[in-house]
């Protein structure tokens, strides 16, 4: 932390202010000898003073800290910046429950057919058996695949698939 650079950026916000050193002292109920200390970078106010002066001044507590004003046009950047990474994350949240709902839909839907197979009285030929085995085996798949999907580890699996592939391109060339 630069001090001296803080403690001019202070003293640059109390004149803009249009306070004197006296006058701030008896605003934040300190000495003026203290608000002189802060501005020659002897030391730093306490953080409750900081918030405190940051409330006053119109400034980010993280403005005060580096001792200098950000640019606003880089503040806007960031914000927007941040608001497209905010907008596709919730894209992406989208896609992704839009794909586990796929997934448990099937399952359901397969234990559905699984369960109306058993109730009625068919005959276990081997069609019947298979059909049962089928939906239940898909049922089981559906829901593995979702809990993979919904824990990260299917994109895992994937990424090591790709970094596979692309080692054995090069050992190819």
């Amino acid at each position: 932390m630069d001090l001296p650079k803080i403690g001019t950026f202070l003293k640059e916000l109390r004149k803009e202010k249009g306070l004197t050193q006296e006058q701030l002292a008896e605003t934040l109920n300190v000495s003026r000898r203290t608000v002189s200390r802060w501005e020659t970078g002897s030391n730093l106010p306490d953080l409750d003073l900081l918030v405190e002066m940051a409330d006053l001044y119109q400034v980010e507590l993280r403005e005060l800290l580096d001792g200098e004003r950000k640019n606003r046009q880089m503040n806007e950047e960031m914000k927007e910046t941040i608001l497209q990474v905010a907008e596709y994350s919730a894209e992406e949240k989208q896609r992704a429950a839009r794909t586990v709902r796929i997934f448990f839909i099937l399952g359901i839907a397969a234990l559905t057919v699984n369960a109306a197979m058993n109730l009625m009285d068919l005959n276990d030929g081997f069609w019947i058996s298979f059909l049962k085995g089928a939906t239940f085996a898909l049922a089981l798949i559906a829901m593995i695949f979702g809990i993979l999907y919904t824990s990260g580890a299917l994109m895992k699996i994937q990424a090591f698939k790709i970094r596979l592939l692309n080692k054995a391109r090069r050992n190819r060339k």
